[in-house]
């Protein structure tokens, strides 16, 4: 039985991965999936989050060996965990996850990237602190292949998420890449593009990068396929 420890992407909870927790557990694996700050219970204000407090809800909840599953803009946290429970981690798996380039933050990996998808698909609070990604463009970005109801339940839960995360960068990811890491590609991702997620990775093994034809939500739109990528040679 492996464990994993599933952490979402910006705007979004630990209420997206419940289809691969099912899938995960019927497979005899045990799975928790984490809210981070500013969402769920946790009432942090979005001026008062940091990257370093994300990591250390991601620490938290590595109580023992685990394999580390995060989507999205979670691979940022993702990373910067593994400076801190390396010993726990038994994996570090980035699902359509930005990968971090050391002393550049995630928005300065968007922004260099000719092509912008996600430009004009939010929206920011007043005070600046956060941002809330539009509902009516949420579907065509994160979710096109997803059933109609899944799809608006999906965007109608979208929570707004703190910008200062996303303009921290990682100095150093020596101890993430220590690890054993794999990476799931969304060949129809219109959030990152693939070609994005490919460079990212591109000087990776072949044999750790895995693709999935699907959106940039496989957890909702393939959780049993995302699922059994997850536990390929588990």
């Amino acid at each position: 039985m492996t464990r994993f420890v599933l952490v979402h992407g910006a705007c979004h909870g630990a209420w997206c991965w419940r289809a691969v927790e099912a899938a995960l557990r019927r497979r005899g694996h045990e799975t928790q999936a984490i809210d981070l700050p500013c969402r769920g219970e946790d009432h942090t204000p979005a001026r008062e989050a940091t990257l370093a407090g994300f990591a250390e809800r991601v620490a938290r909840a590595m109580e023992r060996p685990s394999v580390l599953v995060g989507h999205s803009f979670a691979g940022f946290p993702i990373t910067a965990a593994a400076a801190l429970v390396p010993d726990r981690i038994e994996q570090l798996v980035y699902v359509a996850a930005y990968v971090p380039a050391p002393g550049r933050s995630l928005r300065d990996m968007r922004k260099a990237w000719p092509d912008q998808p996600l430009r004009g698909s939010y929206v920011m609070a007043e005070d600046g602190a956060a941002f809330t990604f539009r509902t009516e463009m949420a579907g065509p970005l994160f979710y096109h292949d997803c059933a109609p109801e899944i799809a608006a339940d999906a965007a109608a839960r979208l929570c707004p998420e703190p910008v200062a995360p996303q303009e921290t960068p990682i100095p150093d990811t020596d101890a993430a890449t220590a690890l054993p890491r794999r990476y799931i590609l969304c060949t129809e991702d219109r959030a990152i593009p693939p070609t994005f997620q490919a460079a990212m990775v591109h000087d990776w093994s072949e044999t750790v990068v895995m693709r999935l034809a699907t959106s940039h939500s496989p957890f909702l739109s393939k959780p049993h396929a995302l699922a059994e990528l997850l536990c390929y040679e588990m």
